[in-house]
């Protein structure tokens, strides 16, 4: 019987292969594809977690953003009033100033 007649042997890209060593090798081969689907997915899932972990910083980070921009608001408008108090308290210290000089001309004058 020739060697690729036997119900045993197959031909391979390697030459003769007794069907059992296919076998063994195609399982080979399947647990290789299966540890790297297995690989793969587990990176997949990782990825995921990144992206979830990620989209969370990214709420947090808005909040922030929208705590400090009314929080800044507030400043600026306390930063307004009191540039406009000084302005008034300045006009009053003007005043005054301007009354004293006229009560010390008004004695100099008289004395």
């Amino acid at each position: 019987m020739a060697a690729n007649q036997c119900p045993e042997r197959t031909v391979g890209a390697v030459g003769l292969m007794s069907e059992p060593d296919s076998v063994e090798m195609a399982s080979r081969r399947l647990s290789i594809a299966l540890d790297a689907l297995e690989a793969a997915a587990e990176r997949r899932r990782e990825s995921d977690r990144n992206e979830q972990a990620l989209a969370a910083q990214i709420q947090a980070l808005g909040t922030d953003r929208a705590r400090l921009a009314g929080a800044l608001d507030q400043a600026t408008a306390r930063a307004r009033a009191l540039e406009t108090a000084n302005r008034e308290v300045a006009q009053r210290l003007a005043a005054a100033i301007e009354t004293v000089r006229s009560v010390l001309n008004v004695k100099d004058v008289e004395g």
